[in-house]
């Protein structure tokens, strides 16, 4: 299977497989990881330098068993190779350029004169794809340090301050529209007929005894009339619903019963009852608000 495969192939794939898990691990939303991280650059660079030197590994071991194979057996592996076109063996080519490594049979030429114990040393130069890897290596080497130490570029504090910026834009915006995480900040007078329906619903159930069914009052305050004692609007009565009243003698916290949402709704229910003349209306307590 792999021989059907050539080498221009495999390499490519192999380095875009890895590339996209790269990115699945350490990319952003927003950015590449290649373009955020510059040493994500580098390790792609030598992830590909890698699986070219192991190609080159893998040919080396092909050709000396060839080498090794009788004249029979090389005709019968060549004839099985087809003919490839120009850009294939331009690419073939380039390789064996790229690794710079003699033939067996002119090994001769560069075994250096010492021996021991029979053992031999050939003098190979660097291969190219190695020379150019290092390079390479420096010239990044410089462009990160200018970058960084002499131009003061965008470093990963910055890239994570703008990432928790971004995030905290993201979540005001999804607390606009997601009505189960309202909260003191962020509630607001509902005024959609379904949240005010929601809302009678839930004042039936659990603010009927204490304030009446019209909102005039019985063991607990008038809400009808414009004063209050923990102060009015939505915000204030947003809080008073959720924490209760006064200790020992006011409403008792509603959180642990009620969603947000429906506190919201309530509370929202409850402004309805502002100016209306309810049946017994108790007489006022607390201090007159007045929305700022």
């Amino acid at each position: 299977m792999r021989n059907s495969i050539p080498a221009y192939v495999r390499v490519p794939v192999l380095f875009f497989i890895i590339w996209v898990i790269v990115e699945l691990f350490v990319g952003t939303p927003h950015d590449p990881a290649f373009m955020n991280n510059p040493m994500i650059l580098l390790f792609l660079g030598f992830v590909l330098l890698l699986i070219i030197a192991i190609e080159a590994i893998i040919a080396a071991l092909e050709n000396v068993m060839f080498q090794s194979l009788d004249e029979a057996a090389k005709a019968r592996y060549l004839s099985t190779k087809t003919s490839s076109p120009k850009i294939v063996e331009w690419v073939k080519k380039t390789y064996i350029k790229m690794l710079g490594s003699k033939p067996i049979e002119k090994e001769g030429e560069i075994i250096l004169d010492h021996d021991y114990d029979g053992i031999k040393e050939l003098d190979n130069d660097l291969p190219p794809w190695w020379r150019y890897g290092f390079y390479a290596s420096i010239v990044f080497a410089v462009v990160y340090m200018l970058r960084f130490h002499v131009f003061d570029g965008a470093n990963q504090y910055d890239e994570l301050e703008s990432t928790l910026e971004i995030a905290k834009m993201e979540l005001e915006e999804y607390k606009k529209n997601a009505k189960d995480l309202v909260d003191f900040d962020s509630v607001t007078v509902m005024t959609d007929p379904a949240d005010l329906a929601n809302g009678k619903i839930v004042y039936d159930a659990y603010c009927v005894a204490c304030h009446m069914p019209d909102g005039g009052g019985g063991i607990g305050p008038n809400l009808t009339d414009e004063h209050w004692i923990l102060g009015g609007g939505i915000k204030n009565i947003f809080h008073t619903v959720s924490e209760g009243g006064r200790s020992g003698k006011g409403m008792v916290p509603w959180k642990s019963t009620l969603k947000p949402i429906e506190m919201a709704q309530v509370s929202s229910y409850i402004l309805t009852f502002q100016g209306t003349t309810p049946a017994n209306p108790k007489d006022p307590e607390g201090d007159i608000w007045v929305e700022e």
